[in-house]
């Protein structure tokens, strides 16, 4: 996982919002519930899905700056991590 932060529009039409936990996966419809789990420390944050992305070889999902801080990724800007989908909202 990585994460961004500039404000921007997502794929899916609403305003990026680095202080909320939206995220970005290749293929989850939006709206899908995902707890995504840092593998070095186990902690985890529920984020939901509103953009696409992430572009970068070796990524799965890119997290907003609050999800990544929930679970303490932000020092090293990526992390080894496990999703579960947890459904729709």
């Amino acid at each position: 996982a990585s994460y961004y932060w500039p404000g921007q529009m997502t794929a899916s039409g609403a305003r990026f919002n680095p202080g909320a936990l939206p995220a970005a996966h290749r293929s989850l419809p939006f709206g899908t519930r995902v707890r995504v789990t840092n593998r070095s420390n186990g902690r985890s944050v529920v984020v939901i899905i509103n953009d696409r992305g992430p572009f970068v070889g070796g990524r799965i999902i890119d997290l907003s700056r609050a999800a990544a801080q929930a679970i303490s990724m932000t020092g090293a800007g990526v992390a080894a991590v496990s999703l579960e989908v947890l459904g729709r909202s």
